[in-house]
C-alpha cells in the first residue's frame, strides 16, 4: 500500500493545478509548468506521486479502487446486483436534463421501452442532482443476477438547475464537460461532479484506479484533478504498461462552465508475479533486478 509520507522524487502538481496551460503529450518525468502561468490562489501543497512500485501495488490491488473520502454513490450499498444508467439524448452523446418531473418521467419511460432488457416501474426518487426512476429488470438465467429473477435498475435524469451536460461528447476526455448551475458554485460541487463522472467513465483496461483527487482554486475558477492509473496489456508474456494520467476539470465560477483535460504525466512497465507487483525494464517482459 502507499506510504503517503515517503519522500517521492516526481512532483506533478504544476500541471495538476495548471493543466490547461501545460504542453500536451507528457513524458516519463511529467509535463513542465507553462512559463507565465501563475499558480492559483489557495493552491494546496505540491503533490508527489507515489513511487513506481507503490503505484503498481495499487493498480493490481483487487481491494483498492479509489482513495479515502472519494465520492460514493448512494446506491453502492444495494445488497443485490443492480444497474445505473443515465437517460441520453437521441444521438447518445450526452445525458439529458430537466427540472420537470413529468418530463423526466416521460423520457425515462421512452428510454425503458427502447432497451433490450425492460423493467416494470417501481417508483421514483430524487436528489438535488437528479431524478431517479426505479425498475425491476428481468434477466434470463445466464445474464445478470443469476441468483434472483429480477434485479433493480436505476435510470437517472439530471436536474438542469444543478447539472447540464447538453452539448457534451461523452466519448471525449478533453474539452467541454458541462455546466454546473448551483449557485453559488462551490469547490465541493466541482469535486462531486468530477468524482461522480468517474464511476460512469469507460476505460478499456482491466485495471483502472484513482490514486488521488486534488482541488485548487483561483478568483475565477475552481479546479478538481483526478490522478488516475491504468495497467495496459502489451501482449502475452510481456509486462503491462502502467500509465498515470491527470484528468482535470476547471469550472468557471461566474458561468458554471466546466472544461476538462486529460494528460499523461508518467509511465513505466510492471507485472504481477505470484500475487506481487514487480517493476520491469522498459519494453522487457522480465522483471527488473
Amino acid at each position: 500500500m502507499i506510504e503517503r509520507q515517503r519522500l517521492i522524487k516526481r512532483l506533478v502538481w504544476p500541471c495538476v493545478l495548471a493543466l490547461y496551460a501545460c504542453g500536451g503529450g507528457g513524458s516519463a518525468e511529467g509535463p513542465k509548468p507553462a512559463a507565465n502561468s501563475p499558480a492559483p490562489a489557495d493552491a494546496p501543497a505540491p503533490y508527489s506521486l507515489p513511487d513506481d512500485l507503490d503505484i503498481a501495488g495499487l493498480v493490481y490491488d483487487p481491494f483498492y479502487s479509489v482513495p479515502d473520502g472519494f465520492f460514493v454513490d448512494e446506491r453502492a450499498t444495494t445488497s443485490t446486483s443492480y444497474t445505473i444508467h443515465h437517460v441520453m439524448d437521441d444521438a447518445g452523446n450526452f445525458e439529458v436534463c430537466s427540472d420537470d418531473l413529468a418530463t423526466a418521467e416521460a423520457w425515462e419511460a421512452a428510454d425503458n421501452a427502447s432497451r433490450s432488457v425492460q423493467g416494470y416501474y417501481v417508483g421514483a426518487h430524487e436528489t438535488e442532482r437528479y431524478f431517479e426512476f426505479i425498475r425491476e429488470l428481468a434477466y434470463t438465467d445466464d445474464v445478470g443476477n443469476v441468483t434472483s429473477p429480477t434485479s433493480p435498475g436505476y435510470a437517472r435524469v439530471f436536474k438542469c438547475s444543478n447539472t447540464s451536460r447538453d452539448g457534451v461528447d461523452r466519448s471525449a476526455r478533453s474539452g467541454f464537460a458541462g455546466t454546473l448551475n448551483s449557485a453559488p458554485l462551490s469547490a465541493g460541487d466541482v469535486r462531486v461532479f468530477a468524482e461522480y463522472l468517474w464511476q460512469f467513465a469507460f476505460f478499456p483496461y482491466r485495471h483502472k484506479k484513482v490514486l488521488d483527487s486534488l482541488g485548487a482554486s483561483s478568483a475565477a475558477t475552481l479546479d478538481r484533478t483526478l490522478v488516475l492509473a491504468f495497467a495496459i496489456s502489451q501482449g502475452t508474456g510481456r509486462c503491462d504498461r502502467i500509465e498515470v494520467v491527470n484528468w482535470a476539470f476547471r469550472a468557471d465560477r461566474a458561468t458554471g462552465r466546466v472544461d476538462q483535460a486529460f494528460e499523461l504525466v508518467h509511465a513505466f512497465d510492471a507485472r504481477l508475479e505470484n500475487g506481487s507487483p514487480m517493476l520491469c525494464d522498459a519494453g522487457s517482459s522480465t522483471a527488473a533486478d
